[in-house]
């Protein structure tokens, strides 16, 4: 199992966001692409990077801009980062719920 798994859920439409490319980035000392990914038909990434992530900053970067686009929908944000820490060698679930001017995101489970 990886250890970063995220999952997208356009709020505006009330169903996954499909097609979405994510990055995995280190971003402290170690900076560098971890892993990239695209959701599946539920909208998620269940495999995002190795098994196990040396304790540091990470950063998921969603190409958010790319997915509106396809659906002619204007929208605020072009991507949308979410920079979290590792601390253990635990499972990071790292959900974002979407619309085309607003994001939230929270640990998931």
């Amino acid at each position: 199992m990886s250890t970063v798994s995220t999952h997208v859920l356009d709020t505006a439409l009330g169903r996954p966001g499909v097609g979405i490319e994510v990055r995995l980035e280190r971003v402290d000392a170690d900076a560098g692409l971890v892993a990239t990914g695209t959701t599946d038909a539920d909208g998620r990434v269940g495999e995002l990077g190795p098994e196990s992530l040396p304790a540091g900053t990470y950063r998921l970067v969603f190409d958010t801009g790319a997915y509106f686009t396809r659906s002619a929908t204007a929208a605020f944000f072009p991507q949308v980062s979410v920079t979290f820490v590792v601390t253990d060698s635990g499972h990071y679930h790292v959900p974002v719920l979407l619309s085309p001017f607003a994001f939230s995101t929270y640990r998931g489970s």
